[in-house]
């Protein structure tokens, strides 16, 4: 029988542990940014970029050498250091790094020996094809730095599943038991898949996601940890608001929760930002999943996602709070959420390259 990373010790370190360096896919796919948005989404980019390459290493995918010289002279027009960029010339589908990227494991022991998981990426239930070439780039950076790769066989986003690092791991009915990802697995064959691949000990269901969130629901628009034992959860306080129903339902859900020794959460909540968009998105929403629960934790650094002047400032005060050892940035997104994801939906920690 074939052995499980978890047989051997692994499991996945939360995000705040120290990374390697930070996978991005430059945005080229004029379906998802069409006519102007291309541009202006790019300038999103280059003010993610010209923070977090002063933090740590940046692994930015473009799909061929005329695309990496553009970006190159972008880079030099900014002022960024292309010496902290390393290109990979590789055929991408699109940006959504966190969904198709590998998802690495961590020796328990404190070694600094990972592996990777790579599961299957389908495009949020074959929304979206092609969706082949990203798929790929798991085993690639595997294959690439000679690191230990697992294949659970099942569909699996990285924007789906929120872990502490301690065994408990969050996520949402509406994705994980959604038909279009893995309707031959059963909810007990999907948490198994989880534990034994992840190194997860509990798990918290919420029910779904926010309205114009073409994943089906994600998480890391919802809730996500600030540190082992404190939830981050968006919330508004309109009942005839789009999101309100889902999103009690989800608090309430939260509020209840214990981890693995039956403690409680502290739960801490941020208004959500403006959601509804003047006309409507690629898919005909006239909604966008805007949210300050998509952040990013980096080393020395949390990029936070801004929308709305009557809550960012509220949002960067927070995660101040809960991370005072490292700089807290706000990158207006409004025109990176109009593809229908954020901040981290876009990037994926990387390890043991």
């Amino acid at each position: 029988m074939k052995r499980k990373p978890t047989d051997k010790g692994f499991k996945m370190p939360p995000e705040w542990h120290p990374h390697a360096a930070t996978q991005l896919h430059w945005p080229t796919n004029r379906e998802t940014w069409p006519g102007e948005r291309l541009d202006r989404v790019e300038k999103v980019y280059l003010r993610i970029i010209g923070v977090l390459h002063r933090y740590e290493p940046i692994h930015l995918f473009v799909g061929d050498e005329k695309v990496r010289d553009y970006v190159l002279v972008k880079f030099e027009e900014r002022g960024i250091n292309s010496q902290q960029v390393t290109f990979h010339l590789q055929p991408i589908n699109d940006v959504w790094a966190r969904d198709c990227g590998p998802i690495f494991i961590r020796k328990e022991d404190n070694s600094e020996e990972f592996a990777v998981t790579d599961w299957e990426y389908n495009a949020w239930g074959g929304k979206y094809p092609p969706y082949e070439d990203d798929n790929k780039i798991p085993a690639y950076l595997a294959d690439m730095y000679g690191i230990e790769r697992y294949e659970p066989g099942m569909v699996l986003e990285g924007g789906s599943i929120e872990i502490n690092g301690n065994g408990v791991l969050l996520t949402t009915e509406s994705v994980l038991l959604n038909e279009n990802r893995n309707p031959g697995l059963s909810r007990e064959e999907i948490e198994e898949k989880l534990k034994s691949y992840l190194g997860i000990e509990e798990i918290i269901w919420l029910k779904r996601g926010l309205a114009g969130d073409d994943t089906d629901g994600h998480i890391d628009d919802l809730a996500r940890f600030l540190n082992e034992s404190t939830i981050l959860a968006v919330t508004v306080d309109d009942p005839e608001d789009v999101n309100y129903q889902a999103l009690q339902e989800n608090l309430e859900i939260l509020q209840q929760a214990t981890d693995r020794h039956g403690q409680s959460f502290t739960i801490e909540t941020l208004p959500l930002p403006q959601t509804r968009i003047e006309g409507t998105t690629v898919d005909g929403s006239e909604y966008v999943p805007a949210s300050y629960a998509n952040f990013y934790i980096a080393n020395g650094v949390v990029l936070v996602p801004t929308y709305d002047l009557r809550f960012d400032e509220q949002a960067l005060g927070l995660f101040k709070e809960y991370f005072p050892e490292r700089e807290v940035v706000g990158i207006p997104c409004a025109d990176l959420v109009w593809g229908q994801g954020s901040i981290h939906c876009i990037t994926q920690q990387l390890y043991g390259i």
